[in-house]
């Protein structure tokens, strides 16, 4: 059985790191009053999630979600899981192309003559990355 400690220890320093990064002027400039109107959380509530005080229950989660960027609420997740806009239509042409573009790359990243034989180099796996995204961005 985990840690449960533990786990509420990960859960107040990430609810705190969100919230934090949310109010950054130089990042996001949400105020919790802004959200709060915004998310019909409570004033009060949206402080104690903020200070790590409380944990966030799912509820509150739901409510944040368009309010607080996806990329930052991802923040709450594990570091390898993010939350993920699921678009209502799919571009299947745009979507090939993409496709087809990152499998050309990959398969010019093993070439014999890239900058690291037949292994991925680090700027060929910067580039397959960005290439991933976009494709992920895309489904």
């Amino acid at each position: 059985m985990p840690d449960n400690r533990t786990i509420i220890d990960q859960m107040r320093d990430r609810q705190q790191r969100i919230f934090r990064i949310a109010q950054d002027p130089t990042r996001v400039g949400l105020t919790l009053k802004i959200i709060s109107a915004d998310s019909g959380l409570g004033y009060d509530s949206l402080r104690k999630y903020a200070s790590g005080e409380t944990i966030m229950p799912i509820t509150a989660l739901d409510a944040l979600v368009d309010v607080i960027p996806d990329d930052l609420l991802s923040l709450l997740l594990p570091g390898d899981r993010m939350i993920v806009r699921v678009p209502a239509e799919i571009d299947h042409d745009g979507l090939a192309e993409d496709l087809h573009n990152y499998l050309r790359a990959k398969t010019e990243a093993h070439h014999p003559d890239s900058p690291c034989g037949r292994e991925i180099s680090p700027c060929e796996d910067t580039k397959l990355r960005e290439m991933g995204g976009r494709i992920v961005g895309r489904v």
